[in-house]
């Protein structure tokens, strides 16, 4: 005892001039980071917590003023009985610990609260596989009296607190407190600051020897003990779940990309809006739970503003695949991508709202056989105009448009509106292009709508605030071949040849609308705009598998007009003012009279009725005719004859989408390696008939 006595007192003199340089309290609380990165909506409420930390779990640092007292007592009796009477070593119990380490080279015990603090503090003060090397400890002693030196007692206290790991990863008060008993560090009660205090010195104890400690310590501290509800807490920590769960966790994939390498920095502000994100979720979720009978368990919802390009909602569900991101993933398009077709159709002067379509069963020649477009309710329609075409989403209308086009020039057209997952050629895709075959984000999908709502220029989607507005980019459409895009998604009586007239796309302020199915209704869309925002909404499953009887009206279109409808609850949407380009003339329409809208210099002749044609047909080249070319025969005699079945200066020919001549003359076609498409029109624009070819063989000679 007198050896210890004296090297205690060595000890003290000797330290007292030792005193390591250490941080200050201020600097070291505000080095302090919850291992959970924030994202703040635009208004800076907290939308989502994310762990992006694997070195532990922690919170907000917790002051001393917002700590149960019962806590303090029972950490400090637990730990540091003397903590408030010495200066940062017990140097008698010290020198008993320098005694026993001279005989077995482990040097551990008799650490003060201060002297744990340091090693907190200094991660190379703490012990390496259970042993502390003599240098450790001398080092050890010297950081807590110069902390002593610094910092007050409460300073010392909290800092400890809010840095010791308790059970597991859980580091700090604030983290063991929520999550071993759901509440913050000011309620914890006597029983509960025993568990908590019984931990630190073996977080990872067992049951019996935890459960030992808190018996011990609650004599020491003379507090009434209930055996039983003890036990049952001590239970509840070890075999329960036991986790610290964000408490909002609203926006999980848009969190993770904004969140990633930013725990330095705090917290990240994004463009959601928490109130329109909440009600998407919201909704989203239950109509998922009223479809799970028909096979339906994945959903997808993204809301953004026109003029912004701020996404305001950016929701993915999913139960079994709770972490693909449903905004991201690519998926069939189905009928979403007719409008951006006839808008091209518009732009290039092949067709006009008012242009006549056969809906009537038409076969085309692919590459590995004869290719029979249905439309989805395997119903035939006749003559429609693209008006009705487009907003009724009638697919063999939509095949024959695209035989005028062209797969490549619309295809060309999709990778300008930014479809970046469109990698294989035209042929690849053919004509079921025009019915959405090609895989498909809804980020891609929103982004395309929403440049139609922006009068056909494309804006892009953003995330993260900036001090301007999202990059604009060129027209990918004219300002009038979008507003006719628009004119004609936003008309009731068109589309209800197939929806029939009350139907949810039909909301309560003007807006414009497309559903989508692919086939075997593996993937259900709806997508829309007003004049502020632009929705979409994609229902389905990610494994692939279809779901039972679920269409665009019976899916996705319910959760679209549920948020549109929201959007507006206290504003209007207005219908876009007509540019100048246009002009607007009454016309027959098949069933009614009504006032089209057409671009300058493409209007019908005649003001209230269509000149009707006789039906015309294409004689030659028939339907998948392959024409074979000589090289060994001069060019001058290597020509193809269109002709129809009534010559006529009235009707046109239109070859891979490009005005060829009149059908009044004899047109004699040099002939092209490849495949193209041959269509007969009327000068109104209406289309005759049209039909797909093959030339082969080598270019013809010049001799």
């Amino acid at each position: 005892m007198i050896l210890r006595v004296l090297i205690a007192v060595f000890l003290s003199l000797f330290l007292s001039g030792q005193a390591a340089a250490v941080p200050t309290f201020e600097e070291v609380r505000a080095s302090h980071r919850k291992s959970d990165a924030l994202l703040l909506d635009r208004h800076g409420e907290v939308i989502h917590e994310l762990r992006v930390s694997s070195t532990g779990r922690r919170l907000d640092w917790t002051s001393l003023e917002d700590i149960s007292p019962a806590l303090q007592e029972a950490v400090i009796r637990a730990e540091d009985k003397r903590f408030y009477r010495h200066g940062g070593v017990d140097y008698v119990a010290a020198a008993g610990v320098l005694l026993r380490g001279a005989r077995s080279a482990r040097f551990r015990g008799a650490s003060t609260l201060t002297m744990q603090l340091a090693s907190l503090l200094d991660r190379r003060l703490l012990p390496v596989k259970g042993k502390r090397s003599l240098a450790q400890k001398w080092s050890q002693m010297g950081a807590a009296h110069g902390i002593e030196e610094t910092w007050s007692k409460k300073q010392i206290l909290e800092a400890y607190l809010n840095l010791v790991t308790y059970r597991g990863e859980l580091q700090g008060i604030a983290a063991a407190s929520r999550a071993m008993f759901g509440k913050s560090p000011h309620g914890l009660l006597q029983g509960e600051s025993l568990i908590l205090a019984s931990m630190i010195r073996a977080p990872n104890a067992s049951f019996d020897d935890t459960g030992r400690r808190i018996t011990l310590l609650a004599e020491r501290l003379q507090w009434p003990l209930e055996a039983a509800e003890a036990d049952l807490l001590l239970r509840k920590i070890y075999f329960g779940p036991n986790a610290l769960e964000p408490r909002t966790a609203l926006a999980p994939h848009a969190a993770r990309p904004l969140l990633t390498g930013t725990w330095e920095r705090g917290p990240v502000s994004c463009t959601l809006d928490a109130r329109i994100q909440r009600f998407a979720l919201e909704r989203l979720k239950h109509h998922l739970t009223a479809l799970k009978a028909q096979n339906v368990h994945e959903g997808a919802v993204l809301v953004a503003e026109n003029r912004t390009g701020d996404i305001l909602a950016y929701v993915s569900d999913s139960e079994q695949s709770p972490y693909v991101d449903g905004v991201r993933a690519g998926r069939q398009a189905g009928s979403a991508l007719k409008p951006f077709l006839y808008a091209l159709a518009f732009d290039e002067r092949i067709l006009t709202p008012a242009s006549l379509l056969e809906d009537s069963p038409v076969d085309i020649a692919v590459a590995n056989g004869i290719y029979s477009p249905e439309n989805y309710d395997h119903q035939f329609r006749g003559e429609v105009s693209a008006r009705v075409a487009l907003a009724s989403s009638l697919n063999l209308p939509a095949v024959r448009t695209l035989s005028l086009v062209g797969v490549e020039p619309f295809l060309a057209k999709l990778r300008e509106l930014g479809f970046r997952g469109l990698k294989e050629s035209g042929d690849f895709y053919g004509p079921s292009l025009a019915l959405g075959t090609a895989d498909v984000t809804l980020l891609d999908l929103v982004r395309a709508y929403m440049t139609l709502a922006n009068g056909g220029v494309q804006q892009d989607l953003r995330l993260r605030p900036s001090a301007e507005a999202g990059r604009k980019r060129a027209p990918v459409f004219s300002q009038e071949a979008a507003f006719l895009v628009s004119t004609i998604l936003s008309d009731r009586e068109a589309r209800s040849l197939t929806f029939g007239l009350e139907n949810p796309l039909a909301t309560r302020i003007w807006s414009a609308v497309k559903t989508g199915t692919s086939k075997d209704m593996r993937d259900n869309w709806c997508l829309g705009y007003s004049d502020r925002y632009t929705v979409g909404v994609w229902f389905g499953n990610f494994s692939g598998r279809p779901m039972w009887d679920v269409s665009g009206i019976t899916g996705a279109a319910q959760v679209w007009a549920e948020i549109m409808n929201r959007l507006h609850e206290a504003e209007k949407s207005l219908m876009p003012e007509p540019p100048p380009g246009l002009a607007r003339q009454a016309m027959e329409d098949p069933g009614a009279l009504r006032n089209e809208w057409f671009i300058r210099g493409t209007e019908p002749r005649t003001s209230l009725e269509r000149t009707r044609q006789a039906f015309q047909r294409i004689q030659y080249p028939a339907q998948g005719t392959l024409i074979t070319v000589d090289p060994d025969i001069p060019e001058a005699r290597q020509r193809v004859l269109f002709s129809a079945q009534e010559r006529s200066k009235n009707h046109q020919w239109i070859l891979n989408g490009k005005r060829l001549g009149s059908a009044g003359v004899a047109v004699l076609w040099k002939p092209k390696r490849g495949k193209h498409v041959l269509a007969l029109a009327d000068r109104g624009g209406k289309i005759l008939d049209s039909v797909s070819f093959e030339v082969r063989g080598s270019e013809p000679s010049e001799g």
